[in-house]
């Protein structure tokens, strides 16, 4: 593995090693394309495949078999010339395809023919009171805590929300010996009818037995209570009781951690900031790119694969890596996409994995009043501002996100956002009586990760840059 990139400019540059980088790098690098791979974490694997070269975890029963098929990808890809280097933080990219990466405190820049971001997803924020307190965390922090650790809960436990993760999490908590004493199901009924249409295709998808199992071997060791309509966390600085309704009954337990949990949506800062159009999904509640059938984004040059894309799951995630790979081949160097499996080939392959995932995503859409928080309930955690601090401002002038930032800095601590956007998004439109669309999302700028002044200095300058503010 490199610690800095060995050239200034590549052919393809693929930014996130998660299902979608790794299979887009391994494609590029194939075909003969000078391919470097970029990443934040330690190792390969993104979120899905966290710690696949080195988690403690052994016994493959316990994380699954779709968890082990992530080493089948980062063999591919270190079987082929792409470089690749980890602990690598991107924190700019812009139209001209430059790239800026932080690697061990210096940046360096590279230039890039192909930008392929796989960026993956975020957890969609579950704003409910007491979700800052201390023994609340997110499903996806004990989960990467499960596979890089081996680390599972032993106190007190809940786990609230709903969608896939949820069930997935319980299960390999479970199964690695770990304590969950209740399942908060907060589903909506409605829900249910909704999905009905679509049915069939998921009936007919990997998703329904491998779901139908999973969620089995929950409820034959965990107490689950279904149509949870109100949800909060309690406690003096410590999380000591989750209170929830069900059923229109109210009941407080005693826990020592909750787990919250309802759905992933795409992480676009990096892209937003690079100028790509995005726009509100109303299906999946969440900001997606513009995207064609190969992945390209309104900005000539860059791709979006995987769940950045649009949230498809790790399956769908791979495929869409090696089309929008394919892509940049047939750009660059046609006579090489003759090497790589054919476009109707990967178009079925990605039929294939999507099937099923309209139902998923119309089963698990989230219920309003968990998305948009009221009353105290802190929405952007950085700069602690409420629910109520964002209305009162709609209140004297402000009009959206960008607005809100001068009356209330949300969306300006270390998170950037990623934590408060959509709820700020939501809860702005709701208040304006506009759609999200209409209200929009947060300007996102360079640095879209925090690097220090000293690093920004340390940058390599020319003497025309020293030049061009020198005063003469």
């Amino acid at each position: 593995m490199s610690v800095a990139p060995k050239r200034e400019d590549y052919d393809v540059v693929v930014i996130g090693a998660g299902p979608a980088g790794l299979a887009a790098a391994a494609t590029s690098a194939e075909a003969g394309l000078s391919t470097l791979l970029l990443d934040e974490n330690a190792g390969p694997g993104g979120q899905v495949f966290r710690a696949i070269s080195s988690t403690p975890v052994t016994d493959r029963s316990q994380l699954g078999a779709d968890y082990w098929v992530g080493a089948e990808l980062v063999q591919s890809l270190r079987a082929s010339t792409a470089e690749v280097i980890h602990r690598a933080t991107v924190w700019s990219l812009d139209r001209n395809l430059d790239i800026a990466v932080s690697i061990g405190g210096a940046s360096a820049f590279v230039k890039a023919k192909r930008v392929i971001l796989a960026t993956g997803a975020l957890e969609r924020p579950f704003a409910i009171p007491g979700w800052t307190l201390p023994g609340v965390m997110t499903a996806g922090a004990a989960q990467t805590m499960l596979k890089s650790s081996g680390l599972v809960p032993d106190g007190r436990t809940a786990i609230a929300g709903q969608g896939p993760l949820l069930w997935l999490l319980a299960a390999q908590i479970l199964r690695l010996g770990g304590r969950i004493d209740r399942i908060l199901d907060t589903t909506e009924r409605g829900n249910y009818l909704a999905a009905l249409p679509h049915a069939f295709a998921f009936l007919t998808s990997p998703y329904f037995t491998k779901g139908l199992s999973m969620m089995r071997e929950v409820k034959a060791k965990v107490e689950v209570v279904s149509g949870v309509t109100e949800l909060a966390a309690a406690g003096e600085g410590q999380l000591a009781g989750v209170s929830y309704v069900a059923g229109g009954k109210r009941e407080t337990i005693a826990v020592d951690l909750l787990l919250l949990h309802q759905g992933v949506v795409p992480n676009v800062n990096l892209a937003m900031s690079a100028g790509i159009e995005h726009r509100w999904d109303d299906l999946q509640l969440c900001w997606s790119p513009v995207l064609d059938a190969n992945g390209s984004s309104s900005v000539a040059g860059i791709a979006i694969a995987g769940d950045g894309a649009g949230i498809g799951g790790a399956n769908a995630a791979v495929v869409r890596g090696r089309i929008a790979a394919r892509a940049a081949v047939e750009a660059l160097a046609p006579a090489a996409a003759a090497k790589l499996p054919a476009l109707a080939t990967l178009r079925r392959d990605l039929a294939k994995a999507e099937r099923g995932r309209v139902f998923l995503d119309t089963l698990f859409r989230p219920a309003p009043q968990f998305r948009i928080p009221s009353g105290d309930t802190i929405v952007c955690r950085c700069e602690e501002v409420t629910a109520n601090d964002v209305l009162e401002s709609v209140a004297i002038g402000a009009t959206g996100p960008n607005q809100l930032k001068a009356y209330r800095r949300t969306g300006m601590g270390p998170c950037q956002g990623r934590l408060c956007g959509l709820t700020v998004t939501e809860l702005m439109a709701q208040a304006r009586g506009k759609t999200p669309q209409e209200i929009g999302y947060y300007r996102l700028r360079a640095p879209v990760k925090p690097i220090t002044l000293a690093e920004l200095a340390a940058v390599p300058k020319t003497e025309e840059d020293v030049k061009a503010v020198v005063r003469g």
